[in-house]
């Protein structure tokens, strides 16, 4: 396994991604973008990416908030992303960024790129589906399903996979409905799966304790967790054709 650090300049701002891929396997391959939670470019992230890379693919952990920037309690957490967010235009020129680089990469089949999001990092890659960009496929692991983003029939070119935790405060039902009806109206083809009892953040391990820490309605949910990485793998194979 090929792992490694890449730094990256954007507007003079340096951003730090991580990128991974087996390198035992020959030839070009499709590829996955991560796009991190609202803590930041951590280690679960570079994990995600490792496991992807496992299964054939090359993947490469944006970073969305630059080199060494992160947070380990809500409140600063909350102050990066929301920094992101109303920085004019910066979560598409980050995103463009990764995307650019992913499609220049030696390993990478050149437009045979998919991208994955958790929570922050999976309304980020939901946004860039309905901004257009050329991807074959978005997942979306208990994102934010919200948008100020006015999509029109035929804007997403993107297959789309989301999953959501069935008792995220975060995320409620409403949203959930409201998330289909734009899908519907848009002519989007998706998948929404939405596990019963789940709760945000149920992808990651660390996520019970960040909960209980800060009294924040976070929690780790394993079986969901396992369903939906492999459900998302089948995903990538299938519109990949592998």
């Amino acid at each position: 396994m090929h792992t490694e650090e890449i730094e990256y300049t954007i507007d003079g701002e340096s951003f730090t991604g991580y990128l991974a891929y087996d390198d035992s396997i020959e030839g070009k391959r499709p590829a996955i973008i991560l796009v991190h939670e609202w803590w930041g470019m951590n280690d679960f992230t570079r994990e995600e990416a490792e496991r992807l890379a496992a299964e054939g693919f090359t993947a490469f952990a944006l970073d969305m908030y630059g080199t060494n920037i992160g947070a380990d309690n809500p409140t600063d957490a909350a102050a990066l992303m929301n920094k992101t967010l109303q920085t004019e235009g910066a979560p598409l020129k980050r995103f463009q960024a990764a995307l650019d680089l992913v499609n220049q990469h030696e390993t990478v089949e050149t437009g045979e790129v998919a991208a994955q999001g958790y929570c922050f990092g999976g309304a980020v890659s939901l946004t860039m589906a309905r901004l257009g960009l050329p991807l074959k496929g978005v997942v979306s692991f208990h994102g934010a399903l919200q948008t100020d983003v006015k999509v029109q029939p035929g804007d997403i070119k993107a297959q789309l996979q989301v999953y959501t935790g069935g008792d995220d405060d975060m995320i409620p039902a409403q949203d959930v409905a409201n998330f289909v009806i734009e899908m519907q109206t848009a002519g989007a083809r998706f998948d929404l799966i939405s596990y019963p009892g789940a709760k945000h953040g149920f992808t990651n391990p660390a996520a019970t304790g960040r909960g209980e820490k800060f009294g924040i309605p976070l929690a780790y949910n394993e079986e969901a967790a396992n369903d939906a990485y492999e459900g998302a793998v089948a995903f990538y194979n299938k519109i990949f054709h592998i």
